[in-house]
């Protein structure tokens, strides 16, 4: 519902000849109108609403139905000041937080703001980006504590498939999807993707989690941060038990230059493409993990 948002940024646009929304788009705008309306003014009643945005009282309370379902808005009773007439008052509706969350807000800059307060009081440069790999670190410590109990208590051959179904409980719509020569975890929602782009840290530690976890070197092939449609991440066949996998990755390496060096993986893992998310772009994300061989990179596993 992220476009409720969409009329806040174009209002202020001067439009000639608005060309008609389709059909099947009519019913969401009109909802986000209607959600909107709430945002503004608070919560109301199906008549207040009918009121402000020139529908009927049935047209709108259509609207807060599928609202109500979606879990946007909430019913309230409504206040009365002064005197009160014959029958129950009218119902209010409110946003509730994920309603909120689903207008623009200013968490992703105020998270960007903390990390990169985080790199300056480290001293920038080098110590700034070890400042914020340690926070993402320990951001993560407590989330992986609890996906190990789950992994350790299913077959190796079904961790990739654990782990998927527990980033799905914390809301990263994942799933595991069969591979030739392993894996590909695939996450479908980000909650930090735009506080990603700017720090990329935040994508390798959780890489370096999933490594861990999982008992083998993983590879990162493509990411929401970086403009991929889905986070996804090569698994090879034969892992160590989980927490055991020797040599596992400690940090992000660095190219010459000061670029970040691509993620590698077990042989036969490729380097670009993805199954669902298309080619992979290159990518800032790293975990120190054996190089794909040149034979097979760019191979699509899935």
């Amino acid at each position: 519902m992220k476009n409720v948002s969409e009329e806040r940024k174009t209002a202020a646009v001067p439009v000639t000849a608005p060309s008609p929304l389709p059909a099947h788009d009519e019913p969401r705008s009109t909802r986000n109108r209607v959600a909107r309306s709430i945002l503004d003014h608070g919560p109301s009643t199906a008549a207040e609403l009918a009121g402000r945005l020139a529908l009927t009282q049935a047209a709108v309370r259509r609207h807060l139905d599928t609202l109500l379902a979606e879990g946007l808005v909430e019913p309230r009773d409504q206040r009365v000041y002064g005197s009160r007439g014959r029958g129950r008052p009218a119902k209010a509706f409110a946003l509730t937080d994920d309603g909120r969350d689903a207008f623009d807000q200013a968490y992703d800059s105020l998270a960007a703001d903390a990390l990169r307060w985080i790199a300056q009081q480290a001293g920038g440069g080098e110590k700034g980006e070890a400042a914020v790999s340690a926070f993402a670190r320990a951001r993560l410590a407590a989330q992986a504590a609890g996906y190990r109990k789950i992994i350790e208590g299913v077959a190796p051959e079904q961790r990739t498939e654990a782990l998927a179904r527990a980033l799905s409980a914390d809301g990263y719509a994942a799933a595991a999807r069969s591979a030739p020569v392993g894996e590909q975890l695939c996450q479908h929602h980000c909650p930090v993707a735009h506080v990603a782009e700017r720090f990329p840290q935040l994508c390798e530690a959780e890489t370096e989690v999933f490594s861990d976890l999982l008992g083998t070197h993983v590879q990162r092939l493509a990411t929401i941060a970086h403009g991929d449609g889905v986070c996804t991440t090569f698994v090879p066949k034969g892992g160590a038990p989980p927490g055991g996998a020797a040599g596992g990755p400690k940090g992000g390496g660095r190219a010459k230059g000061g670029g970040r060096t691509r993620s590698g993986g077990a042989p036969g893992a490729p380097r670009t493409g993805t199954a669902e998310s298309g080619p992979a772009r290159p990518h800032r994300t790293t975990t120190r993990t054996t190089t794909a061989s040149a034979s097979t990179a760019g191979r699509n596993p899935a």
